[in-house]
């Protein structure tokens, strides 16, 4: 089901980023999406869902196994009180989420992804986490002893499909709904690494946790957006898992058992001597006058890369669409086609050395793949010009 919910919100998904291009260019005079960073977040979304080829959901999965073996009453279905109920249970079982993820390192290490665009805009919404699923159900199992899973699963897929709206800098302020509820205007404050902004605005759809629990800040400065040690990169495995391997070498710095378990469930910035969360002394200093990376890359390698993305999308596309007729060789060595794909056209547009060879071999696998009809392309007409 919550696949399906995500497939169908697809094509107002695209609407709303075409039509945000449009606007931003109208109101701004320049475009609000750079193809260098939304190719790049759209990438991670994609990567985000692969794990659903094979498995299903991990919070799904695990609610529906508590729910089936521990449930302590169940909440009747056809009542508007169990759905209000579930609503603010979520969007406060999601708040505690994403507060975690920004408190405890090893889960910083997945939702770092989420905030590692420069960029504030649609396409930042979709840049999601491949491991970041695999920790965050454990938040929702408290409500599995009471909400039938079906409720359970329509409810959190509405929490996520809202926070998709408020990735945007052209609504500025919705006057009185910015009291209840999570708007742009505050989201803007948590996608900030100005100091104010840090660990602030952790609500799904509604504000008044932040508010209740103190950890609300209203957008004031100007805010600059991203990690606060910039990565600059665009090859998507680097941008997924880089953290992890921070951690592990941090945590090799360190004597002690303490020191080296504490590296890795306290703060993000902890160091010993310092408190759980660990301060800000040594983060950089937002001037207010700094500029998102932006390569300097030609224009023909911005078609070239355009072009093959979307080819790869539609390969994506094709796979979720077949995964129940495909063999689990088959799904994976498409799976892995994939993930190739993007990671080559992430070295191209980070200009790395190595690129050529890599986008080399990769096409080589393309048109193995197209002869032997493993891939298809979107038209019969265009086989041969793809090859």
């Amino acid at each position: 089901m919550l696949f399906t919910l995500c497939v169908q919100a697809t094509p107002f998904f695209v609407g709303l980023m075409l039509l945000e291009l449009v606007v931003g260019a109208l109101m701004t005079g320049s475009p609000v999406v750079m193809l260098s960073d939304g190719l790049t977040s759209l990438s991670a979304g994609m990567i985000s869902r692969l794990p659903l080829l094979v498995m299903r959901g991990c919070e799904l999965s695990a609610y529906v196994y508590v729910w089936d073996h521990f449930r302590l009453w169940e909440l009747p279905w056809d009542s508007a009180w169990t759905w209000w109920l579930t609503f603010l249970g979520v969007d406060f079982c999601y708040y505690w989420v994403h507060r975690f993820a920004h408190e405890v390192a090893i889960l910083w290490a997945a939702h770092q992804v989420h905030h590692s665009s420069e960029y504030y805009n649609l396409t930042t919404a979709l840049r999601q986490s491949l491991t970041q699923q695999f920790t965050s159900w454990i938040f929702y199992l408290p409500m599995a002893l009471a909400v039938p899973p079906s409720i359970f699963a329509v409810h959190i897929q509405l929490n996520l499909l809202y926070q998709f709206w408020i990735h945007t800098e052209l609504i500025r302020d919705l006057g009185p709904l910015e009291w209840v509820f999570n708007t742009p205007k505050h989201h803007r404050v948590h996608h900030g690494r100005n100091l104010y902004c840090i660990d602030k605005n952790y609500g799904g759809i509604l504000i008044i946790w932040d508010r209740l629990f103190g950890t609300f800040a209203a957008e004031s400065d100007k805010v600059i957006y991203g990690l606060v040690f910039p990565i600059r990169k665009f090859e998507i495995i680097y941008i997924q898992l880089h953290y992890y391997v921070y951690l592990w070498k941090k945590s090799r710095a360190y004597k002690t058992i303490s020191n080296k378990v504490s590296t890795f469930i306290k703060g993000p910035s902890w160091k010993p001597g310092k408190p759980r969360l660990g301060d800000h002394v040594d983060n950089p200093k937002v001037t207010g006058n700094e500029v998102p990376h932006d390569p300097n890359w030609s224009l023909s390698f911005q078609v070239y890369v355009g072009v093959h993305f979307l080819l790869v999308l539609w390969t994506y596309h094709e796979l979720f669409e077949s995964k129940m007729v495909l063999s689990q060789l088959a799904i994976l060595g498409m799976t892995s086609y994939v993930l190739l794909t993007l990671t080559s056209l992430g070295f191209i547009i980070e200009q790395r050395p190595s690129s050529a060879f890599l986008e080399t071999v990769r096409c080589v696998i393309m048109v193995t793949l197209l002869r032997y009809n493993y891939l298809r392309s979107p038209m019969p007409l265009l086989s041969v010009p793809t090859e």
